[in-house]
């Protein structure tokens, strides 16, 4: 089934510094431009300067990344436990997800503490990239390239596999 073009928000906390991975995903968004229109939204982490305040903190950052998510929004947040997913299974989800008549997907990657409670909560699917841990800002361009493959996949055109 051909799904229609939809919009697709990525809200990341913290910038990316490094030129290559800029560059990955830059080229990502590129080639995702017939099958959807995507954008990311950098939003700056608060600092954390006493460990014992990680989940006040979180839940301050989560107030900012909510202030950008509407309520018809499809929300899937990346989360340590959240779920794992083929690529071929990740693109049904994303078909299945788009079929159901979602016209924006919002994925969230919080920041290198995680995402707050209130931000969990929100979400409509909790995703797991990996049981590896991966530089944070690797999950941006890891992201990226999945959600590109998952057309790929859903169009049945080729792509390396």
């Amino acid at each position: 089934m051909i799904i229609p073009k939809l919009k697709i928000k990525i809200i990341a906390l913290g910038k990316i510094k490094e030129k290559f991975l800029k560059e990955g995903i830059n080229e990502f968004l590129k080639r995702l431009t017939p099958y959807a229109s995507v954008s990311i939204l950098e939003l700056n982490p608060i600092e954390i300067k006493d460990e014992n305040l990680t989940d006040k903190v979180l839940l301050e950052e989560g107030e900012k990344i909510l202030s950008n998510i509407k309520p018809q929004d499809y929300v899937i947040t990346m989360e340590i436990k959240g779920k794992q997913f083929s690529s071929e299974e990740f693109a049904k989800e994303i078909e299945e997800i788009t079929n159901d008549g979602t016209q924006e997907i919002v994925f969230v990657i919080g920041s290198s503490c995680g995402i707050g409670k209130n931000v969990s909560d929100r979400s409509n699917l909790k995703m797991s990239m990996s049981k590896m841990t991966f530089l944070h800002q690797f999950a941006r361009l890891i992201l990226v390239e999945q959600i590109y493959r998952a057309f790929k996949i859903i169009k049945g055109e080729t792509y390396h596999k």
